[in-house]
């Protein structure tokens, strides 16, 4: 692989099948855009193929971006530009300008097409050589594949304004969730010593185990695997319930920025709490999880920049203190990367850091990206006249002089129209932007103030 703007990046993130996708996020009716380790590519369905395709996002005539074109009647990608129109392997099939048979077919007209395979639920994207692509590495959860139907799966992401190593940091350190978390998905009452031990490590990544597990022992014993570069894992089953799974995929997508891929499955010992579960839309779940990842985002986004300053993963042992067992998924995280190609972007700087408002972005970080919350976003917009009208119509029904029935049904009629207004409102907010406000941060006395001065 040519280097990345003039730096080679090590075959640790190079030779490596990266998630870019959940499929049921693609539109096959147009083409999908997404950016990994600094390279953009173009995802789009190739019909005859029958299969998923992605390309360098360039087209090789003008070096526009293939991902502004479509689909055409021949289910080939367009450019936008000319309408040079490539199939499923890269090859130019249509070049409207040329003449007659003078269609070029040199390898400079070629589209590269990557190695692409599709596993639970996930479209995967060969970045290395392709001679080297195996279908049979996925970096899959073992789990998943024993009995897949007796699984339960809620899944989100989220385009994070932090390092995939921030990132991975982060989720290994199961400490931090009775603080960050509390009133969310924590509470500081249930934190305690976590006794936690590495049972396994080598260049694949390291196994932990802690005995007492979450919540003081109340739910039982957790294992970890960090299967490098990319994809963690915590694995326990809580008694009298069921086994419960936190799966995360860290995917960079340049210095300071990543995609985070969470799946939650669920393995319940009864039928109730999967029935429960499968009730929520999809698109509130992602609502919910927005607020849970916004509980560190922002602090997570000023540390990295005091590690950086401090020399990085590579002066991570000098920098951090880690006196605790507690510490040992990050002591074990930073290992693997320093003995194992480092950081994927090394000598890069990071970004200018961002203000708070632009930090609780959901819109562009998810919503346009998730076919779930967009088409939620325009059916909630869609209501809001409705409910302005229930509101009109229930004022006019007042005001005629048509006795206390007439008046009883126009409150009723206002009072739907503005509930309505009220939490489509919300909705609306809540698949925009968060607002700032960390629910660990609020007394109980004083209601969430948005944000509002960018800080």
């Amino acid at each position: 692989m040519a280097p990345l703007f003039g730096r080679p990046m090590h075959p640790t993130w190079t030779e490596q099948w990266w998630p870019i996708s959940y499929l049921q996020d693609l539109d096959p009716q147009r083409p999908n855009r997404f950016t990994l380790l600094e390279r953009d590519l173009v995802i789009w369905w190739d019909q005859s193929g029958e299969s998923w395709r992605v390309f360098p996002d360039v087209c090789p005539h003008r070096l526009v971006p293939l991902s502004e074109g479509r689909i055409n009647d021949a289910g080939q990608l367009e450019c936008p530009y000319h309408g040079w129109s490539f199939d499923g392997d890269g090859q130019c099939r249509q070049i409207p300008q040329a003449l007659e048979n003078t269609q070029p077919d040199s390898r400079r007209s070629r589209c590269a097409s990557l190695p692409t395979a599709s596993a639970q639920g996930l479209l995967f994207v060969w970045m290395g050589s392709p001679d080297s692509a195996d279908p049979e590495q996925l970096p899959l959860v073992p789990a998943l594949e024993e009995n897949p139907d007796s699984w339960t799966v809620q899944d989100t992401f989220r385009d994070l304004p932090m390092d995939a190593v921030t990132l991975l940091e982060n989720v290994l350190d199961v400490s931090h969730v009775p603080f960050t978390h509390h009133k969310t998905v924590g509470k500081r009452e249930n934190a305690a010593p976590v006794e936690a031990t590495i049972t396994a490590e080598d260049a694949s990544g390291f196994k932990a185990y802690w005995e007492e597990g979450p919540r003081r022992g109340k739910l039982g014993a957790q294992s970890t695997t960090f299967l490098a570069p990319q994809l963690m894992w915590h694995d326990l089953t809580a008694k009298g319930f069921g086994r419960i799974l936190t799966v995360v995929y860290a995917v960079p997508i340049r210095r300071g920025e990543c995609r985070l891929f969470a799946r939650f499955p669920f393995q319940f010992q009864s039928a109730l709490p999967r029935l429960l579960i499968g009730l929520r839309p999809r698109w509130l779940q992602h609502i919910g999880n927005h607020k849970v990842l916004e509980d560190d985002q922002v602090f997570l986004h000023w540390q990295e920049r005091t590690l950086e300053a401090a020399g990085g993963s590579a002066a991570a042992e000098r920098a951090f203190f880690l006196p605790t067992a507690a510490d040992v998924y990050v002591a074990a995280l930073h290992r693997w990367l320093n003995h194992n190609g480092g950081e994927p972007f090394a000598g890069q700087p990071l970004p200018n850091r961002q203000p708070t408002t632009a930090l609780m972005d959901r819109y562009v970080s998810h919503t346009i990206h998730c076919r779930s919350c967009s088409t939620a976003l325009i059916w909630i917009r869609r209501a809001q006249p409705v409910c302005w009208g229930l509101l009109w119509l229930g004022a006019i029904l007042i005001g005629i002089n048509g006795g206390w029935g007439l008046i009883s049904i126009g409150l009723i009629v206002s009072a739907g129209g503005a509930l309505g207004l009220r939490q489509t409102k919300r909705w609306e907010r809540g698949l925009l932007a968060g607002d700032g406000q960390a629910p660990r941060n609020q007394p109980k006395s004083l209601r969430r103030v948005p944000l509002s001065d960018g800080r």
